[in-house]
């Protein structure tokens, strides 16, 4: 995989309070991902960009909410569908994704 594409697969970190839980009881980490990643394009864009070493990755890939209008409320839209990423880590490793600089 070229360096383009590691940095394409990994669109941003996923926050909640699930994955804050796995975080301190299995060292997993979530990520939103592109559509049409794999699991060894993300597990070898997690390796190369954040340097530790990963041991599974689980993907799903996630139905959009269904919103109903403020204003109309029979007029419903739809946010995308989108894919996430479980990635689990090795022991003593994590990811801190705050850049030092």
């Amino acid at each position: 995989m070229n360096d383009e594409r590691r940095y394409m697969v990994l669109l941003e970190p996923h926050v909640s309070e699930k994955v804050s839980n796995l975080g301190d009881a299995n060292n997993q980490y979530a990520f939103k991902v592109v559509r049409d990643a794999t699991k060894a394009e993300i597990k070898e864009a997690v390796e190369s960009i954040f340097e530790v070493s990963v041991l599974r990755v689980t993907t799903l890939n996630q139905k959009g909410k269904v919103k109903r209008g403020f204003r109309q409320g029979s007029q419903k839209t739809r946010k995308k569908d989108w894919k996430k990423a479980y990635v689990r880590l090795a022991e003593g490793q994590d990811i801190d994704f705050v850049a030092e600089r």
